[in-house]
């Protein structure tokens, strides 16, 4: 999954982009109103993280910006805790508001939460066949059995996950786990599929030869 953090104070900033790429995201960062903007707009992101008071254009216009042409959830975070500026961020098109100082756990489960609403599955718990997904431990099991994934690994049969039945292709793939810093071989996607089935079973996901990959719904047919 792949997030956008936009927060004007370094050291915060910093502290952020860290943890989430810890908790397996990638991550892209901007330090300012008109950046974020710009970002926001250009990348089909998972989920923003989003300051209310940054130089250039707040997070309050940003969203308002953003609200018109995506539906990309967004988390605001914010030292103002009124119940009024609750209502403004939540009434105009954010999905979940956090107060400055913060817990990160907490705001690490809300980010989880957000994206699992956003694909439909609100309960963090996904069953294919004898393969059991847990977004919320970050765990798959195969059998019952949890199986030992590196973080890209899991970051990308958690997407095909979340998105079953649909096909991905291969530039939605690398839009989503790849941040804006990374630097990859072309035949890396193909590696960690081919890990993916080894681990979980050859069936698990399927090529659609020039087009990306599926995890098909139960019933349907390659």
């Amino acid at each position: 999954m792949r997030l956008l953090i936009v927060e004007d104070e370094p050291d915060l900033l910093a502290s952020l982009a860290r943890s989430t790429r810890d908790e397996g995201y990638a991550v892209d960062t901007a330090a300012d109103g008109e950046e974020g903007l710009y970002k926001a707009l250009q990348s089909d992101y998972d989920a923003i993280v989003l300051d209310v008071m940054l130089p250039g254009i707040d997070g309050w216009e940003i969203l308002r910006r953003l609200r018109i042409q995506r539906r990309t959830p967004v988390l605001m975070l914010t030292a103002r805790d009124t119940p009024r500026d609750r209502v403004r961020g939540l009434d105009g098109g954010a999905d979940d508001y956090v107060a400055k100082p913060f817990d990160l756990d907490e705001l690490h489960a809300r980010l989880r939460a957000l994206i699992r609403r956003a694909s439909g599955h609100p309960s963090g718990r996904v069953e294919i066949g004898s393969v059991v997904l847990e977004t919320a431990a970050r765990t798959v099991a195969r059998d019952g059995q949890l199986v030992a994934l590196t973080a890209r690994e899991y970051a990308l049969f958690e997407y095909l996950a979340l998105h079953r039945g649909q096909l991905v292709t291969r530039t939605a793939l690398y839009e989503h786990l790849f941040d804006e810093d990374d630097a990859t071989l072309s035949n890396l996607l193909d590696v960690h599929v081919s890990n993916l089935r080894r681990k979980l079973g050859a069936e698990i996901i399927a090529t659609r030869r020039g087009h990306g990959y599926c995890i098909e719904d139960p019933g349907t047919t390659p």
